[in-house]
């Protein structure tokens, strides 16, 4: 099992390495198709993590079924999350009256809850490597289907922040590829990086964004 923070993908595939849980394929696949029909018949069947190690076209790797079972889950993120949520529902089931008896009992629940969210730094991994002019056909991204419009990432994180108010949003959004620089995203209304996107318009300004591909 693993222990402490883990700081990048690399790091995790390391553990899954380590722990039986990671399939590395070197025979060369395609990211049209073929890998997403590969990922299905994988993780249908609970099979391993997957690291596709030689992509058509891209000097990039492939890996999929990184969550796709709960010990994977676990060894990424801890048994902690889960205990998190489920002392969340248990909190909503018996708070109600509050008094402060019940709230005192939860204190190190409420310390906690206070822990989530984001913090601001001066420099991270993801500002080591700089591209200009961006090229976005060099990143393996795959077609998952054959009526899919084209290549599209896959579990995208999407950051945005409220033009005016500047409350931040991290949602997961269809990304599609339209060509070296141009993407097509999916917003939903109803969610917080649709409501962002509506207050640009509103004001005719672009709303930028922040896409982190590698899942959570």
């Amino acid at each position: 099992m693993s222990s402490g923070i883990i700081e990048d993908l690399s790091a995790f595939l390391s553990i899954l390495k380590k722990e039986s849980e990671l399939l590395e394929i070197d025979a060369r696949v395609d990211p049209n198709l073929e890998i997403a029909e590969i990922h299905r018949r994988v993780i249908a069947r609970g099979g391993p993590a997957l690291l596709f190690t030689n992509v058509a076209d891209s000097r990039f790797p492939v890996a999929t079924n990184l969550f796709g079972t709960s010990r994977r889950m676990e060894l990424a993120f801890g048994s902690r999350p889960q205990k998190f949520v489920k002392e969340l529902v248990q909190a909503a089931e018996t708070l109600m009256p509050p008094s402060f008896e019940k709230l005192w009992s939860m204190r190190s629940l409420i310390f906690d809850g206070l822990k989530v969210g984001t913090k601001t730094v001066r420099s991270g991994p993801i500002l080591e490597v700089h591209k200009e002019p961006p090229k976005l056909t060099e990143l393996p991204l795959l077609t998952s289907w054959h009526s899919d419009g084209g290549p599209f990432v896959t579990l995208p994180l999407v950051y945005t922040e409220h033009p005016e108010t500047g409350g931040h949003n991290l949602g997961m959004y269809r990304i599609q590829r339209y060509d070296d620089t141009s993407t097509g995203i999916h917003w939903q209304i109803h969610k917080g990086g649709g409501y962002h996107y509506f207050a640009a318009e509103q004001k005719n300004e672009a709303l930028p964004l922040t896409l982190y591909i590698g899942g959570p």
